[in-house]
């Protein structure tokens, strides 16, 4: 059984590497060569670090003579953002739950503590 879609992109956005060659390709296609600079791996390491990226639907890899490009493909990073919102939703309904909260306490009259007398 093949892992749903978002799955994989979260296995493939889990390694910092990958995520890095993405925020590299959000900048413009690019070729295997290029974005193997920045990093202390050799060029096979990269490649399989695009694989995983390929076969979550991050990339795509063209083939153009001896130049192989990579393009970034953001339709997976839309799902993830879409999945995501809910649970923003989620948060911010908290938050403003406890911000009425706490305003509530500020606003209710002190009530003089009784102590003991000895």
């Amino acid at each position: 059984m093949s892992p749903d879609p978002l799955s994989s992109t979260f296995a493939a956005l889990a390694d910092p590497t990958r995520r890095a060659i993405l925020a590299r390709l959000a900048l413009g296609e690019t070729t295997v060569t290029e974005l193997s600079q920045p990093f202390a791996m050799s060029l096979p390491a990269v490649s399989k670090h695009l694989k995983v990226l390929e076969r979550a639907g991050l990339i795509t890899r063209g083939r153009d003579a001896q130049w192989r490009p990579c393009k970034l493909e953001a339709g997976p990073l839309r799902d993830i953002a879409g999945w995501v919102e809910n649970y923003r939703r989620f948060w911010e309904e908290s938050f403003n739950r406890l911000e009425d909260y706490l305003t509530e306490l500020q606003t209710k009259p002190k009530e003089k503590k009784r102590g003991r007398k000895k």
